[in-house]
Parts: C-alpha cells; structure tokens; sequence
C-alpha cells in the first residue's frame, strides 16, 4: 500500500486524463494536482466533429476557418503544376493556341460565318474558358487518389481538395486571357459595357468545375476507372459545348439539348461579353439553375461518401 502510494506521487496524468475519472495525482514540480489543472479546462469542447442532419451538409463556417489551408494547397499545386518545367507558364498559352490553329483548319469551314467574328478568334474565345474548366475537372478529379497521405493521416474538411485543384487552374485562364486580349486587339475588336459579365460567367464556369469536380473525386476514390474515364468524358463534353461550331448550327427543334448542358450556354455568353452580341438570358437562367442545383447535389454525394474515404482510398 506504501509502495502504490509513492507510484502515484511521481505518477503526473494530463488534466484530460484527470476529467476522464482517473484519480488525481500531484504534481511534485509545482505542488499542484491535475484537479487543480482541471479547473481552467474549458466547460465545452473546443473542437466537435458530427455527422450533419441537414440536407446540404457543407460546413461553411469549417471551411472558413480552413481558408488559409486552401490557399496553401492552392499554392502547392501551381507549384508542382510548372515544377522542372522548360516552358513553364508557357504551357497554359501554348495548349488554347493550338487547339485553335487545329479548330480553324478543321472547323472553319464548317462553322462558316460566325456573327462576323473571324474563326480564330471564335474559337479561342471558346477554348479559354473550356480548357480551364477541362484542366479543373481532370485535376479536382484525381485530387483525392493523388493525396492519399494526407487524406488517410489528417483531418480536414476534404472539399478543400478538389476545390484548391480547381482554384489552381485560375492562373492558367489568367494567362490565357492575356492571349485572348492580344488576338482581340489584332483584329480590332472593342469592348463594349458587356465585358462586366464576364467575371460573372467565369465565376459560374468555376462552380460548375467544382460541382464536378466533386462528383468525379468521390468516385474516382471507390472505382479507380474514373481516372482512365474522365479525360475520355471531357473531350466528347467539348464537342456538345459551342465550343467549335456555334448552337445556331444546330436545329432549332434539338436546340433544346444544347440548355442542359450548362457550359454550353456559359462559352455562348462569354462570346457574347467580348464580341458584343445579344445574350441569351432565358439559356443563361438554365444553367446557372443547373449548376446551382449540381453543386447542391455534388456536395450532398461527397459528404455522404466522405466518411468512407480512408477504408477504400
């Protein structure tokens, strides 16, 4: 009994311990107990983590305490996107160009006179906003399976994944657009107040990358075919997009396909903000409803499928 006695005054647990049942013990350095230590604990816990009941279960408050880990994985990827690169940003310049020099020799003919608007020029000002949203689609897609480390071993909100993926590929559009200025100013197009819509659409564009961004990661984590699928998937989306031939092509009684595919109607707008021509508001409502209900139901399905993604990643 003597012998228990001496154990336990040499014995110092954490406070947490303490508030846990275990006895008390002193703490011979300070002459304090952990009951003692145990009073300056706080009544309620600093951190909880449960399961959401709401429908649309995105922690926004979480996210936001997160913000600064996002711009870090933000910043991680442009890094390791240009790393040991010759070119370097170079690349997002180079990839819109020749897809457009392809486009002209192959669909220009085609599309014929496009809203007086020289081909090249039609066509580059289709292929900026796709190619971000076809880079920020593959990238956010294979975010998880490629951060397996920090997926398995850390908590944090996983949104933020496929999200810094997609936030990454802003930077190419950045570029590109520098090289959609240029070729405006050589044909001598001028901006008109309509230009004021296109950060709006390129916002829109951005939500409808994340949306499935999120769909495409939280099955890529259970059915590793995504990752061989996906890049397949984006090239036949480019061609139901506007992207090469304007919609007027299309005719008018299968128009009505073109309004449920949401990028089709945000390429068709953004041609509409740098061109000057009408907008088509009624197909703009439709996909801004269509990606708005999308990012809902992505969000639904990624924080539903969340909980599994360390026993199959």
């Amino acid at each position: 009994m003597h012998n228990l006695s001496a154990n336990r005054t040499f014995m110092t647990l954490t406070p947490e311990e303490s508030v846990r049942g275990l006895p008390p013990t002193a703490d011979v350095s300070s002459g304090r107990t952990d009951a003692d230590l145990a009073v300056n604990l706080p009544e309620e816990p600093l951190v909880v983590i449960e399961q959401r009941d709401a429908w649309l279960s995105i922690d926004f408050a979480e996210l936001w305490r997160n913000r600064e880990l996002l711009y870090f994985l933000t910043w991680r990827d442009i890094k390791v996107r240009y790393k040991q690169t010759v070119l370097g940003a170079a690349w997002a310049l180079l990839q819109p160009a020749f897809m457009m020099l392809i486009f002209t020799l192959v669909f220009s003919r085609l599309a014929g006179a496009v809203e007086r608007v020289p081909y090249p020029l039609f066509a580059l000002a289709g292929l900026v906003p796709w190619t971000f949203f076809a880079n920020a689609v593959n990238n956010s897609g294979n975010s998880l399976v490629n951060n397996v480390q920090l997926v398995t071993k850390v908590y944090f909100p996983r949104l933020l994944m496929p999200a810094a993926s997609v936030l990454a590929g802003l930077v190419d559009l950045a570029f590109s657009a520098l090289l959609l200025g240029a070729m405006m100013v050589y044909y001598g197009i001028r901006l008109t107040p309509h230009i004021f819509m296109l950060p709006v659409l390129f916002a829109l564009i951005t939500f409808c990358a994340l949306s499935t961004g999120m769909w495409m990661s939280a099955l890529n984590v259970k059915y590793r075919d995504v990752r061989f699928a996906l890049p397949f998937l984006v090239q036949l989306w480019l061609f139901a997009s506007s992207v090469v031939v304007p919609s007027t092509v299309v005719p008018d009684r299968l128009r009505w396909l073109l309004y449920l595919n949401p990028m089709s109607a945000f390429i068709e707008g953004c041609r509409a903000a740098l061109f000057s021509t009408p907008f088509h508001w009624q197909a703009l409502g439709i996909a801004t409803a269509l990606t708005m209900a999308g990012f809902a139901v992505a969000a639904h399905f990624f924080k539903q499928t969340e909980r599994s993604f360390a026993d199959f990643i």
